[in-house]
């Protein structure tokens, strides 16, 4: 690994995390693509990757977020508890498939998720709807 490979991680990684603290995103939407794109991972090389960076970027955040009252932690553990059953079907899964069908159900998710929160961004709000939702306590 040269010293271009390790500046574009660290600046993958900078960027992810911001985003990921910011609005909630990172690792499917930087990392795969950056490790993809700037250091030729294979599709199944960078959401391999992609879920172990993930873990750190999730945890920072989640506790960070914390401090500010943001967390639903009932709701994060029961997701945290389901969410093992899911990564082991998916990674038997993303072995059995091949490249192309990740990289297209890849960039389908993608689009899905950005067209959904798109339209809801763009939905005129009702009077009265506060533009911030108030902050919910821990529990």
């Amino acid at each position: 690994m040269d010293t271009l490979d390790v500046t574009g991680l660290l600046i993958i990684g900078f960027c992810a995390g911001m985003l990921g603290g910011l609005v909630g995103v990172g690792g499917g939407v930087l990392f795969v693509p950056g490790l993809v794109f700037f250091l030729g991972l294979s599709q199944l090389d960078a959401l391999s990757t992609s879920l172990l960076a993930v873990v750190f970027v999730a945890v920072v955040g989640a506790w960070r977020q914390n401090g500010y009252g943001n967390v639903r932690i009932r709701d994060g553990l029961i997701v945290g508890a389901l969410s093992p059953i899911g990564v082991v079907a998916g990674t038997v899964l993303a072995n059995a498939v091949s490249e192309r069908a990740l990289e297209l159900s890849f960039a389908a998710v993608q689009i899905f998720f950005a067209w959904s929160l798109a339209r809801r961004a763009l939905r005129p709000r009702e009077r009265g709807t506060p533009e911030v939702p108030s902050a919910r306590p821990n529990g």
